[in-house]
């Protein structure tokens, strides 16, 4: 049975690109990283970018507004798309506001701009992770490791997610 998915985009390398004008990776605001993976995928998701930022810039006020978009939303399994950086943080912010829902997390080391592999490998991984959770509660999915929040992290010795030791 396939679920009723919201995907919660809030930029992140995930969705970097690089500007010519400046000489920096920018976060787009428009997401079109997932954009192209669903058109190569003949899928649709609900698909709503909110923040549009690096996740070392993220604040409270940007997870207060992630937290009541998950609240207002009809879906009960959300998918978000996150920076790598502070993922684990946004991640027990959620699960400490107790919701209803079954979240998972998922990001990019790399651009989807720069290399898709990644991003798309991630991605897809988490809407099947997604998928198989009964459970309500607040997971993580990245480079092929999975679980809830606290049993994941970033390694940033081999720039990767692992289960915590």
């Amino acid at each position: 049975m396939k679920k009723n998915i919201l995907l919660i985009s809030t930029g992140g390398t995930f969705n970097k690109y690089y500007n010519p004008l400046n000489g920096e990776l920018e976060v787009d605001e428009t997401s079109k990283a997932v954009e192209k993976i669903f058109e190569q995928w003949r899928c649709r998701f609900e698909t709503v970018n909110i923040i549009a930022k690096d996740s070392l810039d993220m604040n409270s006020e940007d997870r207060l507004l992630l937290l009541a978009t998950i609240n207002l939303a009809k879906e009960e399994d959300i998918l978000i798309i996150h920076g790598t950086d502070t993922l684990d943080v946004t991640a027990e912010y959620l699960a400490d506001a107790d919701l209803d829902k079954r979240i998972v997390l998922t990001g990019a080391m790399v651009p989807f701009s720069i290399d898709p592999i990644e991003a798309t490998a991630n991605l897809a991984s988490a809407i099947g992770y997604l998928q198989l959770q009964n459970e309500n509660g607040v997971y993580i999915a990245m480079n092929g490791v999975f679980g809830t929040y606290d049993k994941i992290k970033k390694d940033r010795t081999k720039g990767r997610f692992a289960e915590r030791s």
